[in-house]
């Protein structure tokens, strides 16, 4: 079970790492282009609603309660009924879908006021960014159709990862950062408003990644014709678990949006910084802990169709350690490097050295939060597997509370910085949240020997960090350089980390590429 959930893995990580090195690419491109100056703002502003709906419709709530329900359908029902199924899934979905998106395209102003409150009292009050809350309830008409194509990008995406095709929905994503960056270096430079023809390109990529997937939905025999079906039986159990769900699995989703109202009130700036922070720890997130989830998931639910309970622990066990292994040198390695890695992405053109002191701050913050995040992919799925979607919800709400608590404490003092902290601060109680309950049911416990081994990866991160402070230049010497002495030594660093990581590992006894799950007794 471990081998093959470790090559699913590593097939989905490295699809993923292909998706999220074009994602610097393009957030390099885009730093050149606009920098963090107001422009920027009002981009990211614009493209972070959709995408925050994105979760709820697509990657998150849905998938979360969708996969579970077609797994079981694949595992106890005819071809016929998953075909059924698939058709009135794709039909209930896709209405509910248009209409979310034709009111967001029609009603971006109210959007642009709800979640922009600073820029809307300024457009009242005749103020300094006025003209913020102007151009982002226009963008928003471009950007929010990326909803409706990436909503069924992701339903596609989900049939062929129980079917265990998961390379090709990993891949996808490349589509959207090729498209962003054509139109960053082709279109917008010969627009008046260079931050429009960004708008376009997030439009033109949900389209590709749309068109993409149909290909392989017909090799797979599972291209249906979209039907309406509310009362379908195996529609009600989604939306039935979909509905608290919705809540549960984009906790982090709000939090990063009740940011961003708050960061509309403060210096500008505050939310480009946020958006690179943001940026960087999702490669390690999307790279490692969004990719394990995905394989963990259809493998959790078929164990619990099949009431493998045994199995199911094992399998929750082998998510977690995998997690602890890559999650725990990626927090360190992301606090200690914040700067060089500003430097090395993003510091040319309109990004200068104040933007990298700037957002270098926030993602040490939301560094600090990154092993927590990582373990929430994992700990949840052991919830809607067993097609449980109430008892996150209640966590969630817990986690989402505390943040705007966090929040207002932080912000005051802090700034943008407060707001990363609290962010991070809400993932670790929500992870400790989710491992209370799966320990309390019984599902599952960490055992004696799984401690052992988060001894062992946390002594060898010490010895990685170690290590990393002894090499590391100083500011001066990194400012000195140029692009390429800067990209070779971060490189550098970079390996040194790993090698020194990977070898305190092996002396520890630890052999990742032998990984097995921990015996439950």
């Amino acid at each position: 079970m471990s081998k093959k959930l470790l090559k699913s893995g590593m097939i989905v990580s490295a699809m993923t790492l292909i998706s999220r090195v074009l994602g610097l690419v393009r957030d390099m491109v885009v730093a050149n282009l606009m920098g963090a100056g107001a422009s920027a703002d009002v981009f990211f502003f614009a493209n972070k609603i959709p995408n925050f709906l994105r979760r709820l419709f697509a990657e998150g709530a849905f998938a979360q309660a969708f996969v579970p329900v077609l797994t079981e359908y694949q595992e106890k029902r005819t071809p016929e009924e998953t075909r059924e199924l698939l058709s009135k899934v794709a039909g209930t979905l896709g209405g509910l879908v248009t209409i979310v998106t034709l009111f967001g395209v029609i009603g971006s102003p109210i959007l642009a006021a709800l979640f922009g409150g600073g820029w809307f009292l300024d457009w009242l009050n005749g103020g300094e960014n006025a003209d913020k809350f102007e151009q982002s309830s226009l963008m928003l008409k471009i950007t929010f159709p990326y909803l409706w194509f990436i909503t069924f990008t992701a339903l596609a995406g989900s049939i062929l990862n129980t079917r265990g095709r998961f390379a090709v929905s990993a891949f996808t994503p490349v589509f959207l950062n090729v498209a962003m960056i054509g139109f960053a270096l082709w279109v917008s430079p010969q627009m008046e408003r260079p931050e429009l023809g960004l708008a376009w390109g997030v439009f033109a990529g949900g389209l590709i990644q749309f068109l993409f997937q149909i290909p392989f939905l017909i090799r797979e025999k599972a291209l249906v014709r979209p039907s309406w079906g509310w009362n379908h039986p195996g529609v009600t159990k989604i939306r039935t678990l979909m509905i608290p769900a919705l809540f549960g699995v984009s906790v982090s989703q709000i939090n990063l949006l009740f940011d961003t109202l708050v960061a509309s009130f403060l210096v500008s700036g505050s939310i480009s910084w946020l958006y690179y922070s943001d940026r960087l720890l999702e490669f390690p997130l999307g790279l490692f802990g969004i990719a394990i989830a995905t394989v963990v998931l259809p493998a959790l639910s078929k164990k619990h169709v099949n009431a493998e309970g045994d199995g199911f622990a094992s399998t929750m066990d082998w998510g977690v350690r995998a997690i602890v292994l890559l999650g725990m040198p990626a927090m360190l390695g992301l606090i200690v490097l914040a700067k060089p890695m500003l430097m090395v992405l993003f510091m040319r053109g309109a990004f200068d050295i104040t933007d990298v002191q700037m957002a270098s701050y926030s993602l040490m913050a939301y560094g600090a939060g990154l092993l927590n995040f990582m373990l929430i992919k994992v700990l949840a799925p052991g919830y809607y597997a067993r097609q449980d979607t109430r008892t996150p919800v209640r966590y969630g709400i817990v986690a989402m509370v505390s943040n705007m608590v966090f929040n207002l404490i932080f912000a005051i003092p802090f700034g943008y910085v407060g707001l990363a902290a609290a962010t991070s601060l809400s993932a670790l109680l929500n992870a400790a949240l989710l491992y209370r309950g799966l320990h309390r049911a019984g599902v599952y416990r960490v055992s004696a020997a799984t401690l052992v081994f988060f001894a062992k990866v946390a002594l060898s991160t010490l010895a990685m960090t170690a290590l990393l402070w002894y090499l590391l230049p100083s500011e001066a010497q990194w400012l000195e350089w140029g692009i390429t002495n800067r990209a070779t030594s971060l490189t550098l660093l970079i390996g040194a980390a790993a090698l020194a990581y990977g070898m305190t590992l092996v002396l520890l006894g630890i052999k990742p590429w032998k990984m097995k799950p921990a015996r439950k007794g």
